[in-house]
């Protein structure tokens, strides 16, 4: 039984995924996988954490190890809105100096889009 809710938003050269509940070494796998297959296809992915209430050191070995397939690709990986106790395990963990992290979601997807120059909307344009 999943405690992780993963959903994406796919939009013009980036894909927004939103992860909600608690992300233990159940899910991490599946997280992990799922970031991988996105890392070819998507060059910047936002990683949102708004409703993510629990995360243990394999859910953030999951986000390093997304980070790392979409960072081989040359895109890039950023986390946006965690919480704080989301926010207290990647700094005990010295992971939060590896990650971008954003306030918001949009703050996010803004400031990777235009760093790495796509062009275009950034509305949404399908839900999985």
């Amino acid at each position: 039984m999943f405690s992780t809710d993963l959903s994406m938003c796919a939009c013009d050269g980036h894909v927004v995924v939103a992860l909600r509940g608690e992300l233990d070494r159940i899910d991490a796998a599946y997280v992990a996988a799922t970031l991988a297959a996105l890392a070819g296809r998507r060059p910047v992915i936002v990683v949102d954490l708004t409703g993510l209430e629990f995360i243990d050191c394999s859910g953030v070995q999951a986000l390093a190890c997304g980070r790392r397939q979409v960072g081989q690709a040359g895109g890039d990986l950023v986390l946006a809105v965690p919480q704080p106790q989301v926010m207290r395990l990647l700094t005990s963990t010295a992971l939060a100096h590896d990650f971008s992290i954003y306030a918001t979601v949009e703050e996010a997807v803004s400031s990777i889009v235009n760093a790495l120059g796509f062009e275009g909307t950034q509305r949404c344009v399908s839900r999985q």
